[in-house]
């Protein structure tokens, strides 16, 4: 404890408040200690600046340690000796076990598991398994036949698109005998922005150690990087910024299509047709020799490998870039930013990347991200187990499984005659699983093949007829697919090239029907192109054969039109710990960071849960902000009298609404510059509002602040939030000319879960005042959210006796949803609870920024100052952060004392001066 109190953070660049230093000391001893820990720090306490001070501070001094021992070991030892201290010996070892994977790595990407007669650029067995969009060379295009048999005769020129002769190494193939089934199962993997494309980066010499932070958003990792120049460390270490192709593309032509998997799929396109107009060259001389030179990428950002080199340099030579400058160096240079940022992995002492990029497996290996002994950050990972499992979901439409149905019959009545067996068995095989699918989903009916066990078994009424879920393998057994190999069929998806060679040729004769020639990327739909419709089926052939436990399998067979999906499934993964613990393993020491982590023992239980509570650390500081600049209040009735209750079944009471108009109208009289309300809904806010502007509600709070709403679609809040913004800057500069009526600033209506709740800051004037309207739980009718309650539920639980029985649920069955949720004993009543907890902790959280700033929080619902004994929820409060909770007025008689409050806190602050 006496090293930790004497141990000095020179880089941090001001003077750092207690809690800082805190806030350091725990960090740094978490790296040196290892394992896992939750960093909790409130929003506003200079968070990043701590864990950049804390972290790279460590890796500095780990660094110079090991030079300083190296050193004086080799001048003790001058020609070693077997009484090497073990800390060298590790070190040794560790670089060892580097270079072997290296190696094993090498050998794995030329290793062969299906023969085919013809050399092909090859990726090892794992990354057959990369998941959505057609981003990741799972379909990749192999080298066309060198114009062998091709003429002018339409029919002849047909063969370019004929699958090459196929051969499985295992006699038999796919659906022959009975398929074994094991629990492991593959898991997936899914980015949508990293995935392994044949770009080969030129090795550099990988960093002794480094350290790996990410977090949620491109915008973050921004920030996080601005607060690094601040110190010393942007010069002192190798630093680069990953993000995803739409971030860094900087091909204008790409760049346009706009939507994420098109620009994935058509980066990877111009990287697979080469410009080679030599390779296939005319006979010279008289042997008739092809003369072949070396091709050059489609793409013109990569033509040039000189330049990526430079780039690399240019890197190197810059003080820690961001996503932004890296476009702008590209652009100069004339140069990819995206694959050149990525060629600096292996030298980089720090990796500032997305959370996708470093949870997916699959992106880890083709980022060359090389986890063994090093350090992982993830900020903002209050949501890390569900964004975890989200990862991995799987889903495909109707309308996809008919267009890959319909392109694969073409294809097989036109090359019948023409394939060998292996192909037309494993194609065949592919016709029986789509017509398997649409069938399912047609019909409308759950077949008697299905497990009694199976929540839509037996089920009755219009909903349960759409709507269902069930196990993977009862999916299987009902639908007579459980003698298909998938793994075996998916491995002939990706080394037979079937799906280029099946796009292209419905792509072809389209066209000619049409009259016309088919221009890329021509073709969209709300599922994207038919490769990235072929992707999906593969994506849910894959989830097909995790453990049955892992995950659930989503019917919905709603029809299409009137603004409708139409029908899908989906497979939503349930489990996060077999995918998180690859991480666990191989890293020194992993640390979850946040503003708000509570509550800390759902994390642990479903992500780490072998792990005993003494091997995972936890540390919580208070806010800097001192006790009078914050003032939270629970609010249960308004001025007229009447109670505040927004439970589902109350809510939507006009007299209930209007009493929120009310305490409205009275709050923007008291509360200078802005006011931020949060719904639960975005659904509910448009009702709330409707209502205000049919009874004049709306109108007299108009007269005293400007009122404005965030937008469904996250491209408009910009637009809003600049608005917003100039109406509050408008009172600080006096400028009231474009302004004639006396407004005193604004109101912004904003939605729990939205983009204004999670990433948005309102320091100072922008955030005078939070108001959360009641209680933000998720609602019950989600057939996914349901079916995650009753899987945490059953957590521990390994024996059927023991695991909770529950009552069947479909999609849209409110009342059944409530009943599974209280038939819940603990695990799935806290995950429910814990979502709304977090949902209001993170709204909430939006307003106190700094030191000098102060803000009100009004926590608008009879349940949040109700009797906890009284309710068979724990209660509202009990989860708030620890210096919101500390402060709390939990209980008011009446709405002239959160008046008076109000008046009080308002007009002690603006004596402070504090502005």
């Amino acid at each position: 404890m006496e090293e930790q109190s004497e141990r000095k953070f020179p880089s941090f660049p001001f003077k750092p408040y207690s809690i800082q230093i805190d806030f350091m000391n725990a960090l740094y001893q978490s790296l040196d200690r290892g394992g896992i820990s939750m960093l909790e720090s409130p929003t506003g306490t200079g968070k990043t600046l701590s864990i950049i001070c804390s972290a790279l501070q460590w890796l500095v001094d780990r660094k110079q340690k090991q030079i300083y021992e190296n050193t004086v070991d080799s001048l003790q030892n001058p020609l070693g000796s077997d009484d090497e201290p073990e800390w060298m010996k590790n070190f040794v070892a560790n670089k060892e076990t580097q270079i072997e994977e290296k190696e094993d790595m090498k050998k794995k990407l030329g290793h062969r598991t299906v023969k085919i007669n013809k050399k092909r650029n090859e990726k090892p067995f794992g990354e057959l398994f990369n998941q959505r969009g057609v981003n990741d060379g799972i379909f990749e295009e192999k080298d066309k036949k060198d114009g062998k048999g091709k003429s002018n005769g339409e029919e002849l020129n047909d063969e370019e698109f004929l699958v090459e002769e196929y051969e499985s190494e295992e006699e038999g193939g796919i659906g022959c005998g009975q398929s074994k089934r094991k629990g492991g199962g593959v898991y997936p993997s899914s980015s949508d922005e990293e995935k392994d494309d044949g770009f080969n980066d030129e090795g550099e010499e990988e960093a002794a150690l480094k350290i790996y932070f990410c977090s949620r958003t491109h915008s973050q990792l921004s920030q996080f990087v601005k607060e690094l120049r601040k110190t010393v460390f942007a010069s002192q270490l190798k630093v680069v910024c990953l993000g995803s192709r739409k971030s860094l593309c900087i091909n204008e032509e790409v760049l346009k299509l706009g939507n994420v998997g098109r620009i994935n799929e058509r980066c990877l396109e111009l990287q697979k047709h080469k410009k080679d107009d030599a390779s296939k060259a005319k006979n010279l001389g008289a042997g008739g020799r092809i003369r072949r030179t070396k091709a050059s990428c489609g793409c013109p950002m990569l033509r040039k490998p000189k330049l990526q080199k430079q780039f690399r340099r240019e890197i190197y030579q810059e003080d820690s870039l961001d996503i932004e400058d890296l476009v702008q160096l590209g652009r100069k240079m004339g140069t990819c930013p995206y694959y050149g940022s990525r060629s600096v992995v292996p030298a980089a002492d720090l990796v500032v990347l997305p959370y996708q990029s470093l949870l997916s497996k699959s992106s880890r290996e083709s980022l060359g991200l090389n986890l063994k002994n090093n350090i992982v950050i993830i900020d903002e990972a209050h949501n890390l187990a569900d964004s975890l499992i989200n990862m991995y979901d799987s889903k495909i439409t109707v309308s996809q499984l008919e267009r890959v149905h319909s392109h694969i019959g073409k294809y097989f009545e036109r090359f019948r005659n023409l394939l060998g067996p292996c192909n037309r068995r494993y194609i065949q095989t592919l016709m029986v699983l789509t017509q398997a699918f649409l069938r399912f989903l047609h019909l409308g009916n759950f077949t008697s093949h299905a497990n009694p066990c199976c929540d839509v078994e037996g089920a009755s009424g219009a909903k349960s007829a759409n709507d269902g879920s069930m196990a993977i393998n009862d999916f299987l057994f009902s639908l007579n697919i459980d003698n298909i190999n998938l793994v075996k069929l998916l491995r002939y998806i990706k080394e037979s090239n079937i799906v280029h060679k099946v796009s292209g040729y419905g792509d072809k004769t389209a066209s000619l029907y049409n009259g016309s020639t088919l221009k890329d990327g021509d073709e969209t739909s709300d599922e994207g192109s038919t490769l990235s419709a072929f992707q999906a089926l593969a994506d849910m052939l894959l989830s097909l054969t995790n453990n049955d436990g892992d995950g659930r399998i989503i019917i919905s067979r709603r029809p299409t039109g009137s603004g409708q999906e139409g029908g899908y499934l989906k497979y939503v993964m349930l489990t996060g710990d077999k995918i998180f613990s690859e991480i666990v393993d191989q890293a020194h020491a992993i640390v979850l960071t946040g503003g708000t982590l509570q509550p800390i023992e759902e994390t642990r239980e479903r992500l780490f849960p072998r792990l005993t509570p003494d091997q995972f650390h936890f540390f919580s500081c208070s806010h800097i902000v001192p006790p009078e600049s914050i003032l939270p209040v629970a609010v249960s009735c308004g001025p007229s009298g009447h109670s505040f209750d927004f439970s589902y079944s109350s809510r939507s009471s006009p007299k209930v609404i209007e009493e929120l108009g009310l305490l409205l109208s009275n709050l923007v009289t008291v509360v200078p510059e802005g006011i931020i309300v949060f719904f639960s809904s975005f659904d509910y806010e448009g009702q709330v509002y409707d209502a205000w502007k049919a009874s004049g509600i709306l109108s007299r709070i108009s007269k005293k602040k400007h009122v404005f709403r965030e937008p469904r679609r996250n491209t408009d809040v910009e637009d809003v939030l600049k608005e917003y913004k100039n109406s509050i800057d408008a009172l600080s500069s006096g400028d009231l000319k474009a302004d004639p009526a006396p407004h005193n600033g604004g109101i912004l209506l904003a939605v729990v879960g939205g983009k204004i709740s999670e990433g948005i800051n309102f320091s100072d004037g922008m955030g005078r005042c939070i108001v959360m309207v009641g209680l933000p739980y998720p609602s019950p009718s989600d057939i996914e959210l349901i079916e995650r309650v009753k899987h945490i539920e059953g957590l521990g639980d390994t024996t059927s006796s023991n695991a909770p029985q529950f009552n069947e649920f479909h999609d849209g069955d409110v009342k059944a949803g409530f009943g599974i949720l209280k038939s819940c004993k603990r695990r799935g009543k806290e995950y429910y609870e814990n979502l709304c907890r977090k949902a209001v902790n993170q709204s909430i959280g939006r307003a106190i920024r700094h030191i000098n700033d102060y803000a009100a929080i009004l926590l608008v619902d009879a349940r949040y100052a109700a009797d906890s004994t009284k309710r068979s929820f724990s209660h509202p409060t009990n989860k708030l952060p620890k210096w919101i909770k500390s402060r709390l007025v939990s209980k008011t008689d009446n709405y002239g004392e959160v008046h008076r409050l109000l008046h009080q806190f308002f007009k002690f602050n603006k004596k402070r001066g504090i502005q």
